[in-house]
């Protein structure tokens, strides 16, 4: 059982602790990444409300002093937040412990190197290296890293979005937002305070053990949470957060709920329109939809594999000016402004400069694209069976394109089907999508095939 709760990929650490994830994981990862680490500057480290990530920074703090590196602790802060403070500080790295949009019972490990980005692949498998060996450097007692904090990271942050984001002319919006217990809502509030937005806060407080609701940040998690409220409260958009604020789900003025795939279609519109970047970059789950907006202005959409770290070894390819926009079909988005951070505050500010500029609703501004349907599954499965079960959807269907970037795609002329495993979950994924109305019969088709395996 305890296999089944913890991953450790090229992603980082994640698993539900106690169950999986346990101090010792921590301490050790903490070891291997103060090892990995090199030349001057600190550590940052920041954390989400979850109760166990009071544990986690102790074992975390723990590695890195022992290791001979100093650590700024910014405390309960979203990961941008941690990104955007290991630039200003001039750090060689940063951690952020946090799980996202899982559960309450998951914890997880995220690290950065000093440009305040995710590891490239390269950068991953080293660390990895480093935690299996256990080949760890420790210091001498009179070499031992010091532990600070700093109060200051939420304002310098918000600082930052000042500098691209017209805050005062956004306030006019009226939003509702849902923090999901979660970072946003010290964000948020903040931003409110000292800039006059007008974001309306609901499931604010922190907490770190029953979140008002799952922190997944999908249609139908908008829909039952935050829709039904939109136009009772007056708001002219409505938007709903994970627990670590770097993803972003939405919904429009009339109570509608969009695909969380749609964030990246309009901030890649919006981007692109801008210039001068003319390249998408994401992976090979997210919609075709990109594919006919980028076409508007003779830009080109870059695939690669899931994974935040593919996407940041895809980014070194190019120079910072020839991206519009990257991101992913969960609600996480990276602008060459903020040097491709995920960031769902950012996000949502965009959307709503778009809105300004353009003087259209958020459900006029959906009502540009064409319609697109996609269907997303997970099934648990055993390792093992894994191989068996590519070559058995291989063989069933022989007359599309095949696509082994991760795990498989088959594209047909306007739809396609794509199974992978995921990376923070001991979970099968299976995401389909057809132009015009769902691919019901293709989607059961392979959701049955998988399935067919776990028995």
């Amino acid at each position: 059982m305890a296999a089944r709760s913890l991953r450790i990929s090229q992603v980082g650490l994640r698993g539900i602790v106690g169950n999986g994830l346990t101090a010792a994981h921590v301490l050790d990862f903490a070891a291997a990444f103060g090892t990995f680490l090199d030349g001057p500057g600190p550590v940052i480290l920041g954390r989400d409300p979850r109760s166990s990530g009071i544990m986690m920074r102790e074992g975390v703090i723990a590695g890195l002093l022992a290791t001979g590196h100093d650590v700024v602790d910014l405390g309960v802060v979203s990961t941008p937040v941690i990104q955007h403070s290991i630039r200003r500080l001039d750090a060689r790295g940063g951690i952020s412990i946090g799980a996202s949009h899982n559960a309450a019972e998951w914890n997880a490990l995220k690290f950065f190197g000093p440009r305040g980005t995710y590891l490239s692949s390269a950068e991953a498998s080293e660390l990895l290296d480093i935690y299996h060996l256990k080949k760890f450097q420790f210091e001498e007692w009179h070499a031992l890293g010091k532990l600070r904090t700093d109060s200051a990271a939420i304002d310098c942050y918000l600082d930052d979005l000042a500098r691209a984001f017209d805050l005062p002319l956004l306030s006019r919006f009226r939003v509702l937002v849902d923090c999901t217990n979660g970072t946003s809502a010290l964000i948020l509030h903040r931003m409110n305070q000292r800039f006059g937005t007008q974001f309306i806060l609901i499931n604010e407080p922190l907490e770190g053990r029953a979140f008002a609701h799952e922190p997944s940040t999908t249609r139908k998690m908008a829909e039952m949470q935050l829709a039904p409220l939109v136009r009772c409260t007056g708001a002219e958009a409505g938007f709903l957060f994970d627990i670590d604020s770097d993803r972003v789900a939405f919904c429009t003025e009339t109570g509608e709920a969009a695909s969380e795939e749609m964030v990246l279609v309009l901030l890649a519109d919006w981007f692109l329109e801008q210039g001068p970047g003319r390249i998408v970059i994401t992976n090979v789950s997210t919609t075709a939809l990109l594919e006919e907006v980028a076409a508007r202005y003779g830009g080109q959409v870059v695939r690669v594999a899931v994974g935040r770290h593919s996407a940041i070894d895809a980014l070194s390819g190019y120079r910072p000016e020839q991206i519009a926009v990257a991101g992913e079909g969960t609600g996480a988005v990276m602008m060459p402004r903020f040097r491709f951070v995920y960031d769902g505050i950012a996000s949502m500010l965009a959307i709503l400069s778009m809105m300004d500029r353009r003087g259209q609703s958020l459900s006029e501004l959906l009502s540009r694209y064409p319609m697109y349907s996609i269907l997303k599954g997970k099934i648990p499965l055993q390792t093992h069976l894994i191989p068996n079960m590519f070559q058995d959807i291989e063989e069933r269907f022989p007359d599309g394109r095949l696509d082994h970037t991760d795990g498989l795609r088959i594209d047909w002329p306007g739809r396609w089907v794509h199974v992978r495993v995921s990376q923070t979950e001991p979970l099968v994924r299976v995401i389909c999508e057809q132009r015009g109305e769902a691919p019901l019969e293709l989607f059961d088709q392979v959701m049955d095939l998988v399935r067919s395996y776990t028995s």
